[in-house]
């Protein structure tokens, strides 16, 4: 049986800034935006080619504070060409830091070892990591 992660809620204090940041900024696709009224709103996007999404909202999903999620992580195989996206969309991200060595250095020695970070705006970390054979 497989168990597969479709979905992490992201909690975010302005939705409409958030889903703005996401969809804007990042590229993710706006799967849904469903307004329950007084019961809350549910936004759920998708990063291009990922299987699994994030869903921001107020009401209805769970409670938790604002800017309060770190060590979420997007994997790219260009992780030069992905900031320079980044920095392009206005992201403030970090300059490219390789932590420790690849063992195998190819097909690219910065695979696995090199990253980049950024926050949304309430303050969610993120992390992008190159591994250039999910291209």
């Amino acid at each position: 049986m497989n168990w597969t992660l479709e979905v992490v809620v992201v909690p975010v204090s302005d939705v409409d800034r958030a889903k703005e940041f996401y969809a804007e900024r990042l590229g993710f696709a706006v799967d849904h935006d469903t307004d329950l009224g007084a019961t809350g709103r549910v936004v759920q996007l998708t990063p291009p080619g990922s299987g699994c999404s994030i869903v921001i909202g107020r009401g209805v999903v769970p409670d938790m504070p604002p800017g309060s999620v770190r060590g979420l992580q997007l994997v790219v195989p260009n992780l030069e060409k992905a900031r320079a996206e980044l920095v392009e969309r206005g992201v403030a991200v970090s300059e490219i830091k390789v932590v420790g060595e690849n063992p195998s250095p190819v097909p690219h020695p910065m695979d696995n070892v090199a990253f980049v970070f950024f926050a949304d705006p309430d303050g969610n970390a993120w992390a992008v990591q190159q591994i250039s054979s999910r291209g």
